[in-house]
């Protein structure tokens, strides 16, 4: 198999600042082969909105993949309902936007793609124009007959899984069981094997409550649920510690002994992490039969067509994309 990647990259909300992400990628060369799945006539007319050169290019799946070049972009194409201006929502092109998931989807499930990246979505409009949509993580999995995934979020320097992920914060300690946990803690652990060369991933897992429960005082989710899981791992040989109370595990000094957080609901983990490194950090997706990364920021309406958005964060999406494709130790 040639090492250079063939990587999807769908534009995400066509409103939003995707693709002019995808344009401003494109500016600079690139190790592995991009196509990037979007309607060309909405790549072109951005393209000219920032004031960036671009020569487009169809997509032929016969050719054997190649190095991006500077100044091109090979796309896919997937035609929107209407023309798209930027930074205004139109519901009409929510069909398009879940078309073009699903032709990463579908490349990345019949090998034509070694991964796919994703630019950010607007779930609401999906939403408001009939499409049931809760993320891209549940659409990947969905799509791929997964029964359960894990969101990883990842930096150069810290890691962190989410137990849950886009419930309200009410609904969170129903969805936390012992089962569900473990099923977390196997993927996340398999993933880091499988992708990130770590025999034996050190993990810590937070606590659900402040103080982890206080002894039982703030809560019993940490005796009845979370400390259980955490001993059936250790038992099978796992290195997963916890659980800690979550306003002191993510200390410094704490953390370079662990090689990733176990954190129990998205805005218990992903504030920090952020903070530490929001531009370099990328989502991904553990459990699926493929490669999934993403940016760690929304569709940013006020930005699409100033020329003001950073692409830093796709970037490194698509770095890791091709990482962990590279380093894939079963595919």
């Amino acid at each position: 198999m040639s090492d250079i990647r063939r990587i999807a990259l769908t534009a995400g909300e066509p409103a939003g600042i995707g693709p002019d992400l995808c344009i401003q990628l494109a500016q600079t060369e690139q190790s592995d082969e991009v196509v990037v799945i979007a309607d060309p006539g909405l790549l072109k007319a951005r393209a000219q909105q920032l004031g960036l050169p671009i020569d487009l290019i169809a997509f032929e799946p016969a050719k054997k993949p190649v190095p991006s070049s500077a100044g091109t972009l090979v796309y896919l194409a997937s035609e929107l309902a209407t023309p798209a201006i930027a930074g205004q929502l139109n519901p009409a092109n929510s069909a398009y936007v879940l078309q073009t998931l699903q032709l990463a989807l579908n490349g990345c499930l019949d090998k034509s793609f070694d991964a796919v990246v994703t630019a950010p979505v607007h779930k609401a409009v999906i939403n408001d124009a009939g499409f049931p949509f809760s993320g891209h993580t549940e659409f990947f999995a969905d799509g791929a007959s997964v029964k359960k995934v894990v969101m990883m979020l990842a930096t150069p320097s810290l890691r962190v899984a989410l137990a849950t992920t886009h419930l309200p914060l009410r609904a969170v300690s129903d969805a936390i069981s012992t089962e569900n946990l473990l099923q977390v803690m196997g993927i996340l652990t398999r993933g880091m094997q499988q992708f990130f060369g770590l025999d034996k991933p050190r993990v810590a897992v937070c606590g659900l409550n402040p103080h982890a429960g206080e002894g039982g005082h703030l809560g019993s989710e940490e005796q009845m649920v979370i400390g259980p899981a955490i001993k059936q791992m250790q038992t099978q040989g796992h290195e997963f510690s916890g659980p800690w109370p979550a306003d002191t595990i993510f200390v410094k000094s704490r953390l370079q002994d662990y090689d990733a957080v176990l954190a129990m609901y998205h805005d218990q983990g992903l504030p920090v992490l952020k903070h530490q490194g929001f531009g370099d950090a990328v989502n991904i997706t553990l459990g699926l039969p493929f490669v999934r990364t993403s940016v760690d920021h929304g569709t940013a309406l006020d930005l699409a067509g100033t020329g003001k958005a950073s692409a830093s964060s796709l970037q490194a999406a698509l770095d890791m994309a091709a990482f962990m494709s590279r380093n894939n130790k079963i595919n």
